[in-house]
């Protein structure tokens, strides 16, 4: 069954030296229960393409399905099929955990009981439950995200976007985000689609793997298949694999340093 399914989708912006095509006539489909990674350069659309298939920004051209609602003629029945985390997050750094996840459930127009309810289920589903009473400010990187997470789940979609959702975490705490988007797979059936510039997390985590480049679809397929196909062996790095289609290393975080 095709959860998400793109044609010609495109974004151009204009800018004050002329149109910049951030995505180009992009076809994508995304079967239900995958976990696909959109991996491409610094500005190659990846950010674009969750935003306009999140509906936070209206797409220029093309057309999208998401859980079967239309991107462009119900944006709304879209919003209600999807989550969201973005880059930075957006937990308030004054409230409690419990605040920011039941005021989540409110958005979502549950009633007091029940934002109650779904945020006491979903504490215990991401290892929360002990922070609830924390104040947001105080949470590690790895327990924000979690936090992130729990919110973009509130209202039960069938497809999560995460954007770049281990930027900046420990070793540690990436793999536990590893094995929970596992779980959510595994447990609910939720299709994932993110971006990520860490290779070897796109490598162990997704079933598939998209590579966009200048707002277009340069490759897909599976990790082997990739590395097999563009780096001659599926015993090559996906780097290998990745540089010989865009010539260009990912970018990544500096690595920290030793003192």
């Amino acid at each position: 069954m095709t959860v998400i399914s793109t044609s010609g989708l495109a974004r151009t912006f204009m800018s004050t030296s002329g149109p910049v095509e951030a995505v180009r006539c992009l076809d994508l489909t995304v079967a239900a229960g995958e976990i696909v990674g959109l991996l491409g350069p610094n500005g190659a659309g990846k950010t674009t393409t969750l935003r306009m298939l999140t509906t936070l920004l209206a797409p220029t051209g093309g057309a999208a399905t998401v859980a079967g609602r239309d991107l462009v003629a119900d944006p709304a029945g879209v919003r209600e099929q999807c989550g969201y985390v973005a880059q930075s997050g957006g937990v308030d750094p004054h409230t409690t955990v419990r605040e920011e996840l039941v005021t989540q459930g409110r958005m979502y127009r549950l009633g007091k009981a029940a934002a109650v309810a779904r945020a006491a289920e979903l504490a215990g589903e991401l290892g929360l439950s002990d922070l609830l009473d924390r104040r947001t400010a105080t949470l590690s990187g790895g327990q924000r995200r979690r936090l992130d997470i729990a919110m973009g789940l509130t209202h039960r979609p069938a497809v999560l976007f995460l954007d770049e959702p281990t930027t900046g975490l420990d070793p540690g705490s990436r793999a536990d985000l590893w094995d929970l988007v596992r779980r959510l797979r595994d447990a609910h059936g939720t299709t994932v689609v993110l971006t990520t510039h860490y290779l070897d997390e796109a490598d162990a985590l997704a079933d598939r793997l998209v590579v966009i480049d200048g707002g277009l679809v340069a490759a897909e397929g599976t990790p082997a298949a990739l590395k097999t196909r563009y780096a001659g062996s599926p015993d090559a790095t996906l780097q290998d694999a990745f540089l010989a289609l865009t010539g260009r290393a990912p970018a990544a975080d500096p690595a920290p340093l030793s003192v």
